[in-house]
């Protein structure tokens, strides 16, 4: 595989041949990538909506989107234009700054945690040795957004979307970064591509959701409760507070809510993949399979590349879909009965998890 300091070398070299100053050349490689991984977030934002709408159609026998391109595909993007074509308005006593930095503060975080997201051998912004500490501290910034966003629109129902969205993220975050804990003892790593490349070692077989089912589980309802997914979409219950710390929001300022969103249950769908599900290798154990003799080095690193961001997306997807499932098959729980859940059932079994794991690491020893 193609390193990427190596790529580096070769595409600085590529753009000071044709003209461009080696400066700006590294300024354009260090841009690029993450340009990529904005639009590429983007567009995994937009298949999300389309396939939510197609499946809750399904599960309620309906069609869905059907007019806006080829069985509705440019729906969602059309609705993004549509948001951007409307009129910003900010509340007359609302704190002008607070409303307009509160959607940047929740956007901002998530899209920073796909630096550290593998897609495959070599495919990662920022390969850091503390890349899932960088994710959990990072997206702990986000509910502060929220918290701005309905304290800035002066408005009880916005300020107590906001209070009920901390309540909830602090809630679930902790038994969430627990879990991920106990994952890091396991690699004794916390670098994401570590903790795939541990997995891999013996294929399918070696994936972290058959040492750590509780882990998983806890995990999995963790993290639709830090994305507003129902069941646990209290923030902005329509029913009671209108529609939470957005009520007041309109045009691009909500239209960034409702990306960040999305591209949070995304990540957290690529977590899931990382930590637990193999991330990029889907190997089978006692089976080998080789194309090293089949294609050359540039050929065989673009290939391996491709069927790595297919194999992960296609196990992120997985975890998406029942996401959209359990929208439309569980009802919303109450206030009381989320932080119940919360810190009374899903916080001691993640401790003891996590006490457990620790023990058996220690034995082995």
């Amino acid at each position: 595989m193609v390193s990427i300091m190596n790529l580096k070398e070769k595409i600085v070299e590529w753009l000071f041949e044709v003209g461009i100053p080696r400066e700006i050349s590294i300024s354009i490689f260090i841009s690029l990538p993450i340009l990529i991984v904005v639009i590429g977030a983007t567009l995994g934002v937009l298949v999300i909506v389309w396939l939510e709408r197609k499946i809750s159609a399904a599960v309620q026998q309906r069609i869905g989107p059907e007019y806006a391109g080829p069985l509705g595909v440019i729906q969602a993007l059309a609705d993004g234009l549509k948001l951007l074509l409307k009129e910003d308005i900010i509340p007359a006593r609302g704190d002008k700054w607070l409303f307009t930095l509160g959607p940047a503060i929740v956007v901002i975080p998530v899209l920073l945690s796909y630096l550290v997201v593998p897609f495959g051998q070599g495919l990662i912004i920022a390969d850091i040795s503390l890349g899932i500490f960088f994710w959990i501290a990072i997206s702990s910034v986000a509910p502060m957004g929220l918290l701005i966003a309905g304290y800035g629109s002066n408005n009880k129902y916005s300020f107590l979307g906001g209070l009920r969205a901390a309540a909830q993220s602090i809630s679930y975050e902790i038994p969430l970064a627990l879990c991920v804990l106990s994952i890091c003892l396991l690699s004794h790593s916390l670098s994401t591509v570590d903790i795939v490349e541990q997995q891999s070692r013996f294929g399918i077989l070696g994936w972290n959701i058959w040492r750590q089912p509780i882990g998983f589980i806890i995990f999995l309802i963790a993290s639709l409760a830090e994305c507003e997914r129902l069941p646990f979409d209290l923030p902005e219950a329509e029913e009671e507070l209108v529609a939470g710390y957005q009520t007041e929001y309109s045009g691009i300022k909500f239209g960034l809510f409702y990306v960040a969103s999305y591209l949070n249950l995304l990540v957290s769908a690529l977590f899931v993949t990382v930590l637990y599900l193999g991330g990029w290798d889907l190997s089978i154990p006692f089976i080998s399979f080789s194309l090293e003799g089949i294609l050359n080095e540039g050929l065989l690193s673009v290939v391996n590349g491709f069927l790595g961001i297919f194999v992960t997306l296609a196990k992120a997807y997985i975890f998406l879909f029942l996401s959209i499932l359990t929208r439309w098959t569980l009802p919303r729980v109450r206030m009381d009965q989320l932080l119940d859940l919360g810190w009374k059932f899903l916080l001691p079994i993640a401790l003891g998890n996590l006490l457990l794991t620790a023990s058996f690491q220690l034995t082995l020893l």
